[in-house]
C-alpha cells in the first residue's frame, strides 16, 4: 500500500529500512509523521514509498509488509487471502522490484470454520502461483472467541529491484505525465455492496490482481518512471495528494479521462461516495517523463490486468502541493486528502 520513510539501518552504510505507509487520510499521515517516523529516525515524506529499498551484499532488494482486516472475508472477485498476497506483491512492484518471497501471519479467532480457513489458504496459493512468488515462512495465533472477528492476515514480501532509479515523489518534475492503469473504485464497491446488501443488474467485482507484470514491462522497455503508487486505501485522490504535497508540485487531473464503470458510479452515488477516494487493489498510477508518456501508455494497455490504461493528467508548477480536477464543463476543484477513512475494513 502507499508510502514509507527511509532511515539508517544496522545492515550498513548503504542499507536503509522504511516504515511502510498504509495511506487513507490525514490522521494516518499524522500518526506516522508524529509518532512512528520520529521513533524510528525516519527521513521526511519526500522519501515515502510502498516499501523499503535495501542493499545487502550487493543485492538490491525491496522489502514490505502489510496487514489485512477486510470485512467480509470473501467478496466478488476475491477474498482476504487473495487480497493479502496481491497487496504485498503490488507494494513490491511499486518499488520497481520483482516479487520473490512472502511470509504469512494468520491471526485466527477461535471457532473459525476450517472450511473458511481452507478456502482462504487456497486463494492465497492461487494468487501466489499467478504472481510467481513463494510463501516460505509463516505463523499462526489464535484469539479467544469474539475478539478477532474471524481472521486477520499479515504478509511481508521480499523482491529483487530491477532498477536503480529513484522511484519516489522526489523524482517528479513539472511536465511529467500521470498515467492510470484502468478503471477505479471497483474493489471498494465490491466489498461495500456485499457489506450493505446492495443489488445491481450486474455484480461488481473487485479489481484485485497482481501488478508486477505490467510494472516490470515498463522498466524492461527503459521507460523513465519517476514515481508509482498502487491505489489502495484513500484511492486515486489520496495517492496523488501524497505525491503532490511531498514534492511540492501541482497535479492537474482531467475528470473525463478517469474511467469509472457505470454500476460502480451508481453504487458510489447510492452510498454518497466519491470514486476518486474509493480503494482499488489492482490499479496503479505511473508518473513518467513527457517524452515516454505515449510508449508507457501503450505498454500499460498491452499488459493491462483488466481494461486499457489512460493518461489522466500532468504535473505543473502552477501551485505547490495541490491536486485539482478539471470537470466535464471546465470547472476546476481541489482534491484534498480525507481526515480519515471513508470506508473502513476495506483491505
Amino acid at each position: 500500500m502507499p508510502d514509507g520513510f527511509t532511515c539508517p539501518s544496522p545492515l550498513g552504510d548503504h542499507s536503509h529500512v522504511q516504515l511502510a505507509h498504509g495511506g487513507g487520510g490525514r490522521l494516518t499521515n499524522a500518526l506516522i509523521e508524529g509518532m512512528f517516523a520520529p521513533a524510528f529516525d525516519a527521513d521526511g515524506p519526500e522519501r515515502r514509498h510502498d516499501g523499503a529499498a535495501i542493499t545487502i551484499g550487493g543485492a538490491r532488494l525491496a522489502f514490505t509488509t502489510d496487514s489485512y482486516v477486510v470485512d467480509p472475508l470473501f467478496f466478488p472477485g476475491g477474498s482476504i487471502g487473495y487480497l493479502a498476497v496481491n497487496g504485498t506483491v503490488n507494494d513490491l512492484a511499486m518499488c520497481g522490484a520483482r516479487p520473490l518471497y512472502l511470509s504469512v501471519g494468520m491471526i485466527i479467532e477461535e471457532g473459525l470454520p476450517m472450511e473458511t480457513l481452507w478456502r482462504v489458504t487456497q486463494d492465497m496459493k492461487r494468487a501466489a502461483d499467478a504472481a510467481n512468488v513463494k510463501v516460505v515462512t509463516g505463523d499462526t495465533k489464535v484469539l479467544d472467541r469474539g475478539k478477532g472477528d474471524g481472521l486477520f492476515i499479515n504478509t511481508a514480501g521480499i523482491g529483487l529491484r530491477e532498477t536503480d532509479a529513484d522511484i519516489s515523489p522526489s523524482s517528479v518534475r513539472p511536465g511529467d505525465a500521470v498515467l492510470l492503469s484502468g478503471d477505479i473504485a471497483r474493489h471498494g464497491m465490491a466489498v461495500m455492496t456485499v457489506r450493505e446488501g446492495l443489488e445491481f443488474d450486474t455484480t461488481i467485482e473487485s479489481d484485485c490482481a497482481p501488478l508486477a507484470g505490467v510494472v516490470l514491462a515498463l522498466f524492461e522497455a527503459g521507460i523513465d518512471v519517476r514515481c508509482m503508487r498502487d491505489l489502495t486505501r484513500g484511492g486515486l485522490a489520496s495517492a496523488l495528494v501524497e505525491i503532490a504535497e511531498a514534492r511540492g508540485v501541482h497535479v492537474v487531473v482531467r475528470e473525463s479521462a478517469v474511467p469509472v464503470l457505470e454500476d460502480v458510479r451508481g453504487a458510489c452515488e447510492i452510498l454518497g461516495l466519491d470514486p476518486m477516494y474509493v480503494a482499488n487493489e489492482g490499479r496503479f498510477i505511473a508518473i513518467v517523463g513527457p517524452e515516454d508518456a505515449d510508449a508507457a501508455l501503450d505498454i500499460m494497455t498491452r499488459h493491462a490486468v483488466d481494461g486499457p490504461a489512460s493518461r489522466i493528467g500532468e504535473v505543473t508548477d502552477r501551485h505547490e502541493g495541490l491536486v485539482t480536477v478539471v470537470g466535464q464543463i471546465g470547472a476546476e476543484r481541489v482534491l484534498d486528502m480525507l481526515s480519515g477513512e471513508q470506508l473502513p475494513r476495506i483491505c
